[in-house]
């Protein structure tokens, strides 16, 4: 079952940036935001904390999910994935805490989830007190809230540091060679925008299912409280389960420069077109098209290695020029 996650002390080293994305693992980062007032007020009360965040709200509309009772708080499918199991509103982060405050001892409650809200848009007063002491100012935070809902195991291509200021959250994550065991849901009918394990966590006997025991061997489990973070690397699968009547959650994607300067949801498109130019084919073809990639992509040795290094050209370092000219030949190709 799964493994719990390694876990990192933050009181304020200068390098903790290094030393957590270093490994390329997930990692829990203790106390990294616990000197918010956001996180203080969480400890006082769940009023306490909801009456901060109605203060600093300008009104601003954001998405929100509300899921029926019978969902059970898991985003996902209605029936045979027929529709999805929720309905999306626009609603400010008032309407929104109104409603979970409203429901929060009923035990029929719906699942509320507001979802990726920019605090610079909602919140901007928020922004002068919470700062993240680990990234660049530049890299803006997005606000979730909801009661007891889960998102199933999805991943993002960004980096992601979140950080939980009020209840407590509980993340299972799965290296991204899990993914053959985790039963993603379709690419283009996904509920959040990513797709969506169709497995539930807590039903490992389920027949339908069959790998998900072997997912969660290679698992790695932590829960978080009011104050706490987590560092998620890119393409690692996370499951969030939000365990408490109100719980609230900032988090952080940036991406590092890469010489091509291309957008990170680029790669996606990518994968996209391989699935359209590659699956269909014959067993052999099929077969000498991925030992290409391997060879010009994916591999560890340099596939240039023996050419004159100013004759490397799309095979060498890609800068933002070289990028521009290689995009263009994908463009006469299509």
């Amino acid at each position: 079952m799964p493994a719990p996650m390694e876990a990192f002390r933050y009181e304020g080293q200068a390098d903790a940036l290094d030393s957590i994305v270093g490994g390329d693992r997930p990692v829990v980062i203790r106390g990294l935001v616990k000197h918010w007032p956001l996180v203080k007020a969480a400890g006082e009360s769940d009023q306490a904390f909801a009456a901060q965040l109605i203060a600093a709200d300008n009104g601003t509309p954001v998405d929100a999910l509300l899921m029926p009772p019978e969902a059970e708080g898991i985003v996902g499918y209605r029936g045979d994935a027929e529709a999805f199991n929720f309905t999306h509103h626009r609603a400010s982060v008032t309407q929104a805490l109104q409603r979970l405050l409203q429901f929060a001892d009923a035990a029929d409650a719906p699942g509320i989830a507001l979802q990726s809200a920019p605090i610079a848009s909602c919140l901007p007063r928020l922004l002068d007190h919470h700062r993240l002491p680990l990234l660049d100012p530049a890299v803006t935070p997005r606000l979730w809230i909801g009661n007891r809902v889960t998102t199933p195991a999805h991943f993002d291509e960004y980096r992601n540091i979140a950080c939980v200021v009020c209840g407590v959250r509980r993340f299972t994550l799965f290296p991204p060679e899990q993914v053959r065991n985790l039963y993603i849901g379709p690419l283009d009918f996904a509920p959040t925008g990513a797709a969506i394990s169709m497995a539930r966590l807590d039903r490992l006997d389920d027949p339908r299912y069959p790998r998900l025991r072997e997912a969660m061997r290679h698992a790695l489990v932590a829960e978080l409280e009011p104050g706490d973070a987590i560092y998620i690397p890119p393409m690692w699968w996370h499951h969030v389960a939000s365990l408490g009547k109100l719980n609230a959650l900032v988090n952080y994607w940036w991406m590092p420069a890469h010489g091509s300067g291309l957008a990170p949801n680029t790669r996606l498109g990518g994968l996209l077109h391989c699935i359209l130019l590659f699956k269909s084919l014959p067993p052999a073809e099929r077969a000498a098209w991925r030992e290409l990639l391997d060879h010009y992509v994916f591999g560890d040795e340099d596939p240039a290695a023996h050419i004159p290094a100013h004759r490397r050209g799309w095979l060498g370092e890609l800068d933002e020029e070289q990028s521009r000219k290689l995009l263009e030949r994908i463009r006469q190709y299509l």
